[in-house]
């Protein structure tokens, strides 16, 4: 179920979040999503870098060395 808590925004753009809420949270960086007129506001955990290893697969024919080709490589993975 949605909780629906209403704020004014101050003069120095800010918006506090109930402490209720912050307590949910694992971090305090937060990631804001704009969508149109609405703005998604979620929390950011630490990625260890490990992490990340093996996450990313190009082709064994990309050179590394080679900024462009690595470039081209990486959108293409978007595009599929």
């Amino acid at each position: 179920m949605a909780e629906i808590v209403v704020k004014e925004i101050d003069s120095q753009g800010r918006v506090s979040i109930p402490a209720r809420w912050r307590k949910n949270f694992k971090s305090r960086k937060l990631a804001l999503i704009k969508r149109g007129n609405r703005i998604e506001i979620v929390s950011v955990e630490a990625l260890s870098p490990s992490a990340l290893f093996d996450s990313i697969r190009v082709s064994e024919n990309v050179d590394f060395t080679d900024s462009h080709a690595l470039k081209k490589a990486l959108s293409e993975l978007n595009e599929r």
